[in-house]
Order: structure tokens, then sequence, then C-alpha cells
């Protein structure tokens, strides 16, 4: 069995690796993305300190659809180019939101939500889902964060 966890005292760049091997080991040999995105979304719920909801958009058709996540009941569609998700899908770019409340468009599925990092997962070229995070404290999310969920989903891109 698996034992994932944190070091305390950690520094950022020794835990995105630490969480992208731990990654790595769950969806090594396992081809059902469905149970590796879960797995995943559970890892940064236990790596990430601070969220309110960590997990996966996946792209179906011309929008997004709920994938695997922690956290409170969320949005089961969104349109592309809408809210951070749906930015974050169409432009093929991170967002990294430090007060959702000042995002154009944002899309409130959880009202506790203050900050948010969206990062794009690209196969060949074209997204094919998104890793959401979400935090109930403004500017949560840093440079450090994004480097790190961007490197999540590098290591993600042929097991989901």
């Amino acid at each position: 069995m698996f034992s994932f966890a944190p070091t305390p005292g950690q520094s950022s760049a020794d835990l995105y690796a630490d969480l992208v091997e731990s990654a790595r080991a769950l969806t090594t040999g396992e081809s059902d993305s469905v149970a590796n995105m879960a797995n995943v979304a559970a890892l940064l719920w236990q790596f990430l300190p601070d969220l309110n909801w960590a997990g996966f958009y996946r792209v179906v058709g011309d929008g997004l659809v709920l994938g695997p996540f922690i956290g409170k009941p969320a949005c089961i569609r969104i349109a592309m180019g809408q809210g951070v998700c749906g930015t974050a899908a169409a432009s093929g770019e991170t967002q990294l939101v430090p007060d959702v409340h000042a995002f154009p468009g944002h899309i409130a599925c959880d009202a506790l939500s203050r900050s948010e990092l969206v990062v794009p997962v690209v196969r060949d070229g074209r997204v094919i889902a998104v890793i959401d995070l979400d935090s109930p404290t403004p500017a949560r999310f840093t440079h450090d964060d994004t480097r790190g969920v961007e490197a999540l989903a590098a290591a993600l891109v042929n097991s989901i």
C-alpha cells in the first residue's frame, strides 16, 4: 500500500517534487483515467494546506464536465471561456487568481472560495482537462504553486 505525506518544514520545490513522484507512483500502470484523477485529487488535498476544493474538470465536447474532486459539490458543466476553469481551458494558460471576486465572470460554486489556481492539462497541443484548486484564503496560491501544479499536469498527461 502507498503512504504519502508532506514533510513538515519542506520547501515548496521539494513538496511539489514529492507530490509529482507520488502521483506517478499511483498512476503508473493504471489505464483508468477516472481512478487516476481521483487519486491525484486526494493527493492534492493531502499535500496542500488551506484548500476547500481540489480536483479536475474534463474537456467533453465543447465544454468542461466535472471530474473527480474533493470538496463541496461543484458546478457540473462549465462553458469554454467562462469562469476561471473555462478561461484556462480555452486559453491553454494557467490562471493564478488571488481574488476570485475580482475575476470577470467568476463562477461561484462555493461562496467561501477566495483564491483559485487552475492549470490546463495539455496532450498533443490540446487541453484535455484542468486541475482546479480553490482556497478560502485570498492570495493563497503563489508562483511556486503554479510551477508545481504545472509540473504535476505535465506528469499526468498520459495517465488521465
